[in-house]
């Protein structure tokens, strides 16, 4: 078991260092973050390899890190719905991933589309309530273009490079036993 959580640690830590880089590859532009999610898919992934307690503790701690580090995402308020919004990504990824034994890739893309519609629940909820703060307003309309429209390159890329990844990760798995 020892072996198991110093491999998971690893492994976590692989993925922070991809969610904490990967915005560079879209230059930091928020528009383009905004729409090719670059932070979540190693967060995603940290949650089905590593599992539900990884994926959350990378979930919240990239967009924090990065604010701190780099200004991007502001930490207040968007690191923080950010945060939010990913470590519910890594916690019910990894939940669903490693409780239900079915880990075929059409139950890899339902896991997903779960954890992306609990993210960004969470996401709406938490920028409604960081606006309603600032005496802004969170409409359903600025939810649905925010969460779904504006994030649908980022949501295809994900449902096809999720599914790839674990079953190569499968693949991995049986052969060398990790």
């Amino acid at each position: 078991m020892k072996n198991q959580r110093t491999r998971n640690l690893v492994f976590a830590s692989v993925f922070l260092a991809l969610a904490f880089t990967l915005p560079f590859l879209t230059g930091q532009i928020k528009e383009i973050g905004d729409s090719l999610l670059p932070m979540h898919l190693p967060v995603m992934l940290c949650g089905m390899i590593c599992g539900p307690w990884y994926g959350l503790t990378v979930g919240i701690s990239t967009p924090l890190l990065r604010g701190a580090f780099f200004g991007m995402p502001p930490i207040y308020p968007n690191a923080i719905w950010m945060c939010l919004e990913l470590g519910t990504y890594g916690l019910v990824l990894g939940l669903l991933y490693n409780k239900l034994k079915r880990k075929t890739t059409p139950f890899v893309i339902l896991y997903t589309v779960c954890a992306m519609i609990c993210g960004r629940i969470v996401w709406g909820i938490a920028k409604a309530v960081l606006m309603g703060l600032g005496n802004k307003t969170f409409t359903f309309y600025m939810f649905f273009v925010g969460g779904f429209a504006d994030a649908l390159p980022g949501i295809i890329i994900q449902l096809i490079l999720i599914p790839v990844v674990i079953n190569l990760w499968q693949r991995l798995e049986r052969r060398y036993q990790l």
